[in-house]
């Protein structure tokens, strides 16, 4: 199993090759066609081409964040965390050891494997990089949405906790908790039901007449939990999930902006602009040597005059494109402005204001500004500087501030045996829990991305991307030893590895991962009694449905 130093080029490819392999999907060709894009948070489907999230969703590539993070984690540098959303003020924060959280839940429905120990890598990983660490048993939504007995949910969340703890977790600068016991928890919870409705959870979740209430408090609870990190003052904060969490991630990015006091935008005279319609508008200012009579000072009417007759060719060159509603609407409107001047300013928008609030935050904006019913317009500040002023007025007067939280997203690990990993399928998946000679026996039986025959194998090399024992040292079992995990791609994919070598290998490693792992267990046994958090809960006299 020696590496081929005679040619590096080749194994740089190799590399690049099994970390695009990871991030495009690999092994979940297996359930194509199952669920390839819909995002369910409590589905069972695989998402088979990770790709789509990219352009359906939103979601960005960590690829672009990579190199802003600090010490990134194998997770990361491997490919296995794929995406992300808005993960940079995190990134920002960590590297300039500035305050930032990170926050994760286990819902206690089985016992926890290994594609769960991928969220506790991810906020032990956060925690040693300074941030404020939070890690939840989201007992409720197992409850409602599972209907899962409170004497199961004990059983499991114990197993959740000491296997949090015993891969590193510091209780001592982190917070658990559970989501029944944390009465802040519940009470930013209902402030946040106020903000949501009923056509949000058809739309987001397909909930329907059929859906119990409790399953929809729950969503509002993880809302909550979303957020808790926030409640002392705001901070970047990021959410390790796969991707089939991201519905949550996006309705609390919602909520989140719309708890705010107050919003900040861009504007170019007393009416309102859609996004689509203040990027033209922008353009058309930029443009004002064109048409205006007065280059400084650019009038409505001769901008909406000059919008209307432009060309495409002369909105291409600044970089805009839109469709011919937007660009109507903005001539509307620019020429209803009539003879005002089409100044840049920044405007504050009064969303959830007190009066006493909308007043202090009229004194402290500096320098020229416009007072109006429902906003305020400030001449002399940028963007940054309007949002950092918004946010010292809403916390002096009582509100959260609230920053928008971040994720970032996994890939599902493969099951043993093909298709998507499940708590449900025992040979499918290790548990954090099996015993070591088990774990052992697992992955010798698992299938592998192997050749018919050794000859074969040898000839045309292994599919090293599409093979469930690879991913095991990628995720796990290489741990941080990258020249290792690409030693494993090149061997196989270069025909010098066969399956039956690479197996017993996987299969060593990972039962003494098992053993140190049970060992650690044992030892913080006596902490986890220590910690402030509820083992037992008082709702075990309570079936589902009895709420």
């Amino acid at each position: 199993m020696t590496r081929d130093h005679d040619a590096p080029e080749r194994e740089a490819q190799n590399d690049e090759q099994a970390r695009r392999a990871l991030a495009d999907g690999g092994t979940d060709d297996a359930a194509a066609g199952a669920d390839d894009v819909a995002l369910d948070p409590w589905g069972s489907s695989t998402v088979s081409d990770y790709r789509k999230l990219f352009e359906e969703f939103g979601i960005g590539e960590f690829d672009d964040v990579l190199s802003q993070t600090p010490n990134p984690h194998h997770l990361m540098r491997r490919g296995v965390i794929f995406g992300h959303r808005d993960y940079e003020p995190v990134a920002d924060a960590l590297r300039a050891g500035e305050d930032a959280a990170v926050l994760s839940g286990f819902m206690p429905t089985g016992d926890p494997h290994i594609g769960h120990k991928l969220v506790f890598d991810e906020i032990i990983w956060h925690q040693e990089q300074g941030a404020d660490a939070y890690a939840l048993i989201a007992d409720l939504e197992a409850h409602s949405a599972r209907g899962m007995s409170w004497v199961e949910i004990d059983e499991h969340a114990r197993d959740y906790l000491l296997s949090l703890l015993a891969l590193g977790f510091d209780p001592e600068e982190g917070e658990l908790y559970r989501q029944s016991d944390n009465r802040e928890l519940q009470d930013l919870a209902f402030e946040l039901g106020s903000k949501a409705n009923f056509s949000e959870f058809q739309g987001i979740y397909g909930f329907d007449g059929e859906t119990n209430v409790s399953h929809m408090q729950s969503v509002v609870t993880q809302m909550a939990d979303i957020l808790y990190p926030q409640l002392e003052e705001p901070k970047p904060t990021v959410i390790p999930v796969g991707p089939d969490q991201d519905p949550h991630v996006r309705f609390a990015r919602d909520l989140a902006a719309r708890m705010r006091f107050f919003g900040v935008t861009e504007a170019y005279a007393s009416f309102e602009l859609t996004d689509a319609e203040r990027a033209l508008v922008g353009a058309v200012y930029d443009a004002r040597d064109e048409y205006a009579d007065e280059p400084d000072r650019p009038r409505c009417e001769e901008a909406g005059a000059w919008l209307a007759e432009a060309d495409q060719t002369a909105l291409d060159e600044r970089g805009v494109v839109v469709d011919d509603a937007v660009r109507d609407s903005a001539v509307e409107k620019l020429e209803n402005g009539g003879m005002e001047p089409l100044r840049p300013r920044v405007r504050f928008l009064d969303l959830n204001a007190t009066e006493e609030a909308f007043e202090a935050l009229i004194e402290a904006v500096p320098g020229e500004k416009r007072r109006y019913d429902e906003h305020v317009d400030a001449f002399d500040l940028d963007a940054a500087e309007a949002e950092e002023l918004a946010q010292e007025i809403e916390l002096d007067n009582g509100g959260y501030g609230f920053v928008p939280p971040s994720s970032v997203y996994h890939r599902f690990m493969t099951g043993l045996t093909g298709g998507k990993m499940s708590s449900s399928i025992p040979a499918s998946h290790i548990s954090l829990l099996d015993d070591p000679e088990e774990g052992y026996e697992k992955v010798k039986a698992a299938t592998t991305g192997g050749r018919e025959t050794a000859e074969k194998q040898r000839e045309l090399g292994g599919k090293a991307d599409e093979c469930p024992v690879y991913e095991l040292y990628a995720y796990l079992l290489a741990g941080d030893d990258d020249e290792f995990a690409k030693e494993v791609y090149d061997e196989c994919v270069n025909g010098e590895r066969l399956c039956g070598g690479c197996k017993e290998q996987a299969a060593e490693l990972m039962q003494a991962f098992l053993e140190d792992h049970q060992e650690k267990r044992a030892e913080v046994e006596e902490l986890l009694e220590d910690l402030d958090i509820s083992l037992e809960s008082p709702r075990r006299g309570v079936a589902p449905g009895d709420d």
